[in-house]
C-alpha cells in the first residue's frame, strides 16, 4: 500500500478542449505507438490482424450524440485516460505499492515490476481509466509520456505528451495546473474548465473545456429553413391561369 503525497506543488496535467476535439484518433494512436516502446512493456495486441481484434490502450476517444435544449443534436467526442486525481483512489488500494502519485509533478504511475495484476486498482478507479495488459499481466496507465517531458534528448518542442504533440485540431494542452499564471490555468480559468465527475471527490488534475453553444437560425433547426419560404402565396403564370380556369368549371 502506498500513501499519497500530502501535497503537490507542481501539477502536471491535460486540458482538453471538447469543442475543437473531431475524434479523428489521432491521439489514440500516437499514444499506442510511443507506449510500444518507452517507458514499461509495450502495449500488447490480441489478433490485431484477425477478425476480433484487441488490444491495451491508455487513450481511448468516445463519441456520443447530444440533444442540448435548443437546437439541432450535436456529436461531442470525449478522450479519456488517467486523470492524475490529486485524491487518487487507485493508489491507496494497490496492496504491493505499485501504483503511487510522484511528489515532484503529481503524476501517477505503475510500477510494472511490483504490479501483481490483481485489478484493485481499476476496481477503484472511477473513470475506467486503468488497463489490464493481458499479455504482461499487470495493470498500466496514462504516464502523461513521463520519459518524454523530461527526455534531454529530444527537441524541446517534443517535451510533451504524444497525444498533445500530434493533435492536428489543438485540441489538447499540456502543462502545470498547479501553477495559475500557467498558459493551461489560463486557459481554464478563460473557458470554465471543470473535473470530470467531480461528485467522487477524487480531484483530478485534467480539465475539460466544454463545447461552446451552436450558431443558430432563429429558431429554426433546419438549415435549408431560409432556402425553403415560399416565393409567392398565389399561384401565378402557367399554374395560376390552370388553377383559376379549373376554379371556374
Amino acid at each position: 500500500m502506498t500513501d499519497l503525497p500530502q501535497h503537490s506543488e507542481k501539477k502536471l496535467g491535460l486540458v482538453i478542449d471538447l469543442d475543437t476535439c473531431v475524434g479523428c484518433h489521432a491521439c489514440v494512436v500516437a499514444c499506442k505507438g510511443w507506449n510500444d516502446q518507452a517507458y514499461g512493456a509495450p502495449l500488447s495486441d490480441s489478433e490485431p490482424y484477425g477478425a476480433d481484434p484487441s488490444g491495451a490502450f491508455l487513450n481511448r476517444v468516445h463519441s456520443y450524440e447530444v440533444l442540448p435544449e435548443t437546437g439541432p443534436a450535436q456529436h461531442v467526442h470525449f478522450p479519456k485516460s488517467c486523470l492524475h486525481c490529486e485524491d487518487a483512489p487507485c493508489v491507496p488500494v494497490c496492496p504491493t505499492g505499485a501504483s503511487y502519485k510522484r511528489v515532484e509533478d503529481g503524476i501517477v504511475l505503475v510500477n510494472e515490476d511490483a504490479c501483481i495484476g490483481c485489478g484493485l486498482c481499476a476496481w477503484a478507479c472511477p473513470y475506467g481509466a486503468r488497463e489490464m495488459d493481458p499479455s504482461a499481466g499487470v495493470m498500466k496507465k496514462c504516464t502523461l509520456c513521463v520519459d518524454r517531458i523530461y527526455n534531454d534528448a529530444l527537441p524541446e518542442e517534443d517535451r510533451e505528451p504524444a497525444c498533445v504533440r500530434t493533435c492536428p485540431a489543438n485540441a489538447r494542452h499540456f502543462g502545470d495546473l498547479g501553477d495559475p499564471e500557467s498558459a493551461v490555468s489560463q486557459l481554464v480559468a478563460e473557458r470554465g474548465g471543470i473535473d470530470l465527475m467531480p461528485e467522487q471527490g477524487t480531484r483530478p488534475v485534467n480539465k475539460y473545456l466544454p463545447p461552446r453553444p451552436r450558431d443558430g437560425w432563429g429558431g429554426d433547426t433546419d438549415v435549408l429553413a431560409p432556402y425553403l419560404e415560399p416565393v409567392a402565396e398565389e399561384p401565378q403564370g402557367f399554374l395560376g391561369w390552370l388553377d383559376r380556369t379549373l376554379g371556374k368549371l
